[in-house]
């Protein structure tokens, strides 16, 4: 037994003896890194994962949730200067419902809970009411604490007293609230607005004029009016409807022009003045029928024609001026002829009653300015005037069409066109220069450095490729060695034993495939 034990020793010191430095450094690097990473996975796996149990709690909390725990015999640690418990992760969802169960944590604070759980006799009507306004302000504050952004919220509120006198204007109630919220959050209006209402319908007689909200930093989140929130009439939607106007103007008038002259021979600047004002009016018109002559249409005619003709009859009436009498109504002498005509006319005519109601537009064009600077083909000869007056005529149709028109207004002339457009002739010398770079198609940088990298992956991957296929080679020409060494005579005349040409085989094996020979000495173990 010692004897196999001491070449067993002999084995294993004779091939370390014969390995290289690089692999006996290779074997052991190999058991180190195996020795570190069961050392590793065994720490970790002993390690224990603490989550937090209970967040931004006070400290009282704190130190009744620890006692609670330690009297269960549960580590857990206290972070966060004493606002936050850890406990372990894998006992964090049963300890929440068992604390629960026994009303952890406590923040001593009363809610509605309260008076189902002391509902009994002998309370005043004035502490009802002071257990009623505290129990409204935990539950209001319970409710913002589920708002996304707020961590924490205090709510002071103030009702008004009941008066025996009965008023016109009952009495409103106020709110103070101080929220803590999450560093750098930022409110919308919209969360601003929800948590405005949300007090407001909460509190009975609470207007929303009435409430003040704040954070930690004093900052103050005020309630916008409805109007000052309309996106249509702020200085930034404004100012983004009249820049549009006028980028669409000038990319109209720009490609115009640039398919004339040249997409680099014109530059175009285009100014607008945009009326913002909304206006609601009503009209009540009354016009005549027929323009013309200013009549309307008869709706009904009354026509009343007599005569009288006849010899020595007298004409009827009294003269003189009384109420039965007949104005202007000449009288005759007794025995003269007598001639009589009266013709009475009454027409009621009506017009036409035109009622309109108009709203107009949230804005108009009210003026225009285009200022147009084109580089001539030909610096020498520029542009002729017949050229110059045309492209005059095309900025003053679109400033005609583009200018809002009242009904009232008249057209504007030909002068007053001219006045809003500009026209420049000359060469433009601020222009980039790209036949430099349009000559040669622009490689980025990084193509080359990728174009790199992968040159030398290839190399690496072909180098690699080669020197296994040599190893394969010398490998196969060791083992035809080996083969031809056992069954080849030796061509010395004097004869080898056995056992030295085995021992040269075995020590050349060694050398040159340790493997197999590790392979060969675990065979001989096993067999003997």
């Amino acid at each position: 037994m010692n004897e196999k034990l001491q070449m067993n020793v002999n084995k294993v010191k004779e091939f370390w003896k014969n390995r290289s430095v690089a692999q006996k450094g290779m074997m052991i690097g190999s058991l180190l890194l195996f020795v570190i990473i069961i050392t590793a996975v065994s720490m970790a796996s002993s390690k224990v994962n603490f989550v937090p149990l209970y967040s931004n709690l006070t400290t009282a909390e704190i130190g009744e949730i620890k006692a609670q725990l330690d009297g269960r015999g549960i580590k857990s640690e206290v972070a966060e200067n004493g606002t936050s418990i850890l406990v372990p992760e894998e006992v964090v969802d049963t300890l929440k419902v068992e604390l629960a169960a026994e009303g952890f944590p406590n923040s001593g604070s009363i809610d509605y809970k309260f008076f189902s759980q002391n509902a009994g006799f002998g309370m005043t009507d004035n502490e009802f009411n002071v257990l009623k306004l505290e129990a409204m302000q935990t539950e209001l504050a319970d409710l913002m604490k589920g708002i996304d952004g707020v961590q924490d919220a205090k709510v002071m509120i103030n009702l008004p007293q009941e008066s025996v006198w009965m008023t016109d204007t009952p009495e409103q109630a106020s709110a103070s609230i101080v929220l803590d919220t999450k560093p750098g959050y930022k409110f919308q209006e919209q969360q601003i607005q929800a948590l405005y209402n949300l007090v407001s319908k909460s509190v009975p007689n609470l207007p929303t004029e009435n409430i003040v909200i704040m954070n930690q930093m004093f900052e103050y989140f005020d309630l916008k009016n409805s109007n000052d929130s309309n996106s249509a009439y702020t200085f930034d939607n404004q100012y983004q409807i009249k820049k549009q106007i006028e980028k669409d103007i000038q990319r109209q008038v720009g490609q115009m022009l640039g398919m004339m002259m040249g997409q680099d021979k014109v530059v175009v600047s285009v100014t607008a003045d945009v009326d913002f004002s909304q206006e609601n009016r009503e009209e009540n018109l009354v016009t005549p029928v027929n323009p013309e002559n200013m009549e309307g249409i008869a709706v009904s005619v009354e026509r009343i024609t007599e005569t009288f003709t006849g010899d020595g009859a007298a004409a009827g009436g009294v003269v003189g001026a009384g109420e039965t009498d007949i104005p202007n109504y000449a009288t005759g002498t007794e025995g003269a002829n007598g001639d009589y005509e009266r013709i009475e006319e009454r027409i009621n005519n009506d017009v036409n009653r035109i009622r309109k109601e108009i709203v107009e537009s949230p804005y108009k064009v009210r003026d225009l300015g285009i200022q147009v600077m084109v580089e001539p083909p030909n610096a020498e000869e520029g542009l002729t005037p017949e050229a110059v007056a045309d492209i005059e005529q095309i900025l003053g149709t679109i400033v005609r069409t583009s200018i809002a028109k009242d009904a009232n207004q008249a057209e504007l002339t030909d002068d007053e066109i001219a006045a809003k457009v500009a026209v420049s002739v000359q060469e433009l010398k601020g222009k980039a220069d790209y036949s430099a770079t349009n000559t040669e198609p622009v490689i980025p940088m990084w193509v080359y450095i990728a174009a790199g990298a992968l040159l030398v992956i290839i190399i690496l991957l072909v180098i690699l490729l080669f020197r296994k296929k040599k190893k394969n080679k010398e490998t196969e020409f060791i083992f035809d060695e080996t083969a031809a060494a056992i069954h080849v005579q030796d061509i010395n005349t004097e004869q080898e034993k056995e056992s030295d040409v085995i021992k040269q085989q075995l020590e050349k094996l060694a050398k040159e495939k340790p493997g197999d020979f590790a392979k060969l000495l675990r065979t001989w173990i096993a067999e003997e």
